[in-house]
């Protein structure tokens, strides 16, 4: 009986072995070796903390050969370069030598400080496991209920002697190590720390020590996210010029800390009557406000918060951003998108906007009907002019009573037929007065087709446009009366909206559409190959699915998608192969359906493993990447073994069968719209010429990897 138990026993020894085994052969994906990592990273860092602080740093943890092996890596993961290749010791002594490696270990080293400072602010968002730009939208749009007033602030500042004394004095409460602020004082004398309050968007396409921006901020700030909670104590509890008759002082002090505790859930407390309320919600260095209470509240608490950051902070605050109301159909810009509050009609009211939209549906098809009749008589009545002019050119034609002979003395010798019809109709439409008119085919409806038709089609038609027009708005009226308390039945809610018309602006300005707002052929992709110039505009598509699948008006990106993205897409690819664009549906149908399947696939990923997509979606792990919009490269050269090249991602040896050109379309102002492209570069890289393989472009297309993990100085 014992040899039976010893002999269980030993086969569950080996299934437990032989399963770990199974475990540790399982390829893991980019984000869970990253994870890995910096794990491991962490736990060297945390080896040296004794006495609520961290020593020897320096020397222990950032000097140490596998800490600068396991930062290389992390490279290479970002750079979505396979870390098991055994090849890379020649890059790795390389990168050692290189001024990358102190941001890089410093960047691990405060990525680890911010992740222990306690009790870390809850309004805190970005660059964050679990608190990034979604989270920030949805704290606004479900947390914060009934606002009455709400400010955003603009803050800008560049990395000066105060604030890096500021950030040093901050990391010594929890940091114990004089060599480690030496190195840090010493990066700052040689430029490499990259700190800019209200500068360029972080994660767009910046040098690589862009990575240590966003840490810093949260540090730096990390004061203010506590000053805050100060002031909202003071002015929802303390301040007694806010309280309500016959409330106790110390009700609503125990009130404000259950708040906090519970997640500031307003919605169980009873609106107007709980008195004021301050909400806050900050990424990185954008600051977004809501203020429930008097206007006077609003000033009082705006005026201390700039008080704060400047005095106190020593940053500079734009004062020209006003407090504006919530109510009535006012927006207000974060996060590169529009915040709006609404009122949420009923099934019943949206019922009856939906007859009304049937009724103007069919009034407007009836005008669109008459219009197009109308501009067609109007083109064959210039056709008849222009026939006319040419037959008073022929003697036998030609009638020596009619109006153009007694006006053909006035024109000029040599002048062309053409020419003499356009100034003709130059001083007709002078004569007609049609200075603001802006369409040709306006005048030709209005001023020479409708007047020609019968009095009687007129005046019927425009009898029927009024007949309706009327039924729309009485209807709609009367039907919205006999509703019952459709008014106040209505619940106010806070929508995010994306800037549809400012991607439209960016459409145009990469030359996808044209100023009339049709598809177009964008030149400089078109020397690419095909999959590349498709997995360029299959990258824009993802990146909105993954900005704007939350937001109210997705249902207008979408259209943007499927009638200008995809109708540019198939015209370059029907430039470059010179071909008719139905035949590029027919012979490229399977890489083009790519263009519209990636929501589906993203939608029935996330049903089957939503734990695993936020793993991969970490933003803590993923900023400089998530948030990296897309740029325009055009083919400057084929490689030839003349002239070789490799891929200039930092970490990848493979040759570069190609080198492209980097165009920088634009450099906007802080804070940027968020529209799917890249929103800032620095200047000095347009026209930089990068040499890249043939995954590291579509990874880049596609938006796996960011301008951050090319190393422009590789060139020679």
């Amino acid at each position: 009986m014992g040899t039976g138990k010893a002999t269980l026993a030993k086969n569950l020894g080996f299934l437990l072995e032989e399963s770990s085994n199974l475990n540790d052969r399982r390829c893991k994906s980019r984000m869970e070796l990253k994870r890995s990592l910096e794990l491991r990273i962490k736990k060297r860092v945390k080896e040296q903390y004794l006495n609520g602080k961290f020593h020897d740093l320096m020397i222990r943890v950032i000097a140490n050969p596998e800490t600068l092996r396991d930062a290389y890596d992390c490279i290479r993961l970002n750079a979505n370069v396979d870390i098991a290749s055994d090849n890379d010791n020649i890059s790795f002594e390389l990168w050692q030598k290189s001024s990358l490696v102190g941001v890089l270990i410093l960047a691990q080293t405060l990525s680890l400080f911010q992740q222990e400072v306690p009790h870390f602010s809850k309004t805190s968002h970005g660059c964050r496991s679990g608190r990034g730009h979604h989270s920030a939208l949805k704290y606004i749009s479900k947390d914060i209920s009934n606002p009455d007033w709400w400010f955003t602030l603009i803050v800008s500042k560049k990395l000066d002697t105060y604030v890096l004394d500021k950030l040093i004095s901050i990391m010594e409460d929890k940091i114990e190590d004089p060599r480690f602020y030496d190195m840090v004082r010493g990066m700052y004398a040689a430029q490499v720390l990259n700190l800019e309050f209200g500068g360029y968007p972080k994660g767009h396409g910046l040098p690589q020590e862009g990575v240590l921006s966003p840490i810093l901020m949260n540090i730096y700030l990390n004061d203010f996210d506590h000053e805050f909670y100060r002031l909202s104590m003071n002015y929802e509890a303390l301040n007694s010029g806010y309280h309500l008759e016959g409330e106790q002082f110390n009700s609503k002090l125990r009130g404000w800390f259950r708040r906090q505790l519970k997640g500031d859930d307003l919605k169980t407390m009873a609106g107007k009557n709980s008195g004021p309320r301050i909400h806050c919600c900050r990424f990185m260095d954008e600051l977004f406000f809501a203020v429930s209470g008097s206007k006077d509240v609003a000033l009082g608490f705006k005026s201390d918060v700039v008080g704060y950051l400047q005095n106190s902070l020593q940053l500079d605050v734009s004062i020209e951003t006003e407090i504006t109301s919530c109510a009535g159909p006012q927006t207000i810009r974060f996060l590169g998108t529009l915040v709006r509050r609404h009122v949420k009609e009923s099934a019943a009211v949206r019922a009856v906007h939906k007859l009304k939209d049937k009724v103007k549906m069919f009034s407007l098809q009836k005008q669109e009907a008459w219009d197009a009749g109308t501009i067609r008589i109007g083109k064959k009545w210039l056709a008849h002019g222009l026939r006319k002019v040419k037959e008073s050119e022929i003697k036998h034609l030609a009638d020596s009573s009619s109006l153009l002979s007694q006006i053909s003395c006035f024109r000029k010798a040599g002048m062309e037929t053409d020419h003499w019809y356009k100034h003709l109709l130059k001083i007709w439409i002078n004569d007609i007065k049609t200075k603001t008119v802006e369409c040709e085919e306006f005048i030709l409806s209005k001023y020479v087709a409708e007047p020609a038709l019968p009095q009687e089609l007129r005046d019927s038609f425009h009898e029927f446009q009024k007949c309706a027009k009327e039924y729309i708005n009485s209807e709609t009226a009367m039907t919205l009366a006999l509703l019952p308390n459709s008014s106040s039945s209505s619940e106010i809610i806070t929508e995010i909206i994306a800037p549809v018309n400012v991607i439209k602006k960016r459409l145009l300005r990469y030359g996808l559409i044209t100023s009339e707002g049709h598809s177009c052929v964008n030149p400089k992709l078109i020397l690419q190959d095909k999959d590349q110039i498709i997995d360029w505009f299959s990258g824009i598509v993802c990146r909105w699915n993954r900005w704007y699948g939350d937001c109210e008006n997705f249902a207008d990106i979408e259209l943007i998608i499927k009638n200008q993205v995809w109708k540019s897409c198939i015209r370059t690819l029907a430039a470059k192969y010179r071909i008719h664009e139905t035949e590029v549906e027919i012979r490229f149908d399977l890489e083009l359906r790519s263009i519209f399947s990636i929501r589906d696939i993203e939608q029935e990923v996330e049903n089957e493993a939503s734990n695993f997509l936020a793993f991969e979606n970490d933003e803590a792990l993923m900023y400089g990447i998530s948030y990296s919009g897309m740029c325009l490269l055009s083919l400057a050269r084929m490689v030839s073994p003349s002239r070789p090249c490799n891929c200039f991602v930092m970490g990848c040896s493979a040759a570069a069968p190609s080198v492209y050109t980097l165009h920088v379309m634009e450099r906007q102002k802080f804070p940027v719209w968020k529209t799917g492209f890249s929103a800032c570069m620095h200047p000095s890289l347009n026209g930089r010429r990068i040499g890249l393989c043939n995954q590291h472009l579509k990874d880049f297309y596609v938006g796996r990897v960011s301008l951050q993990s090319v190393d422009f100085s590789s060139w020679k």
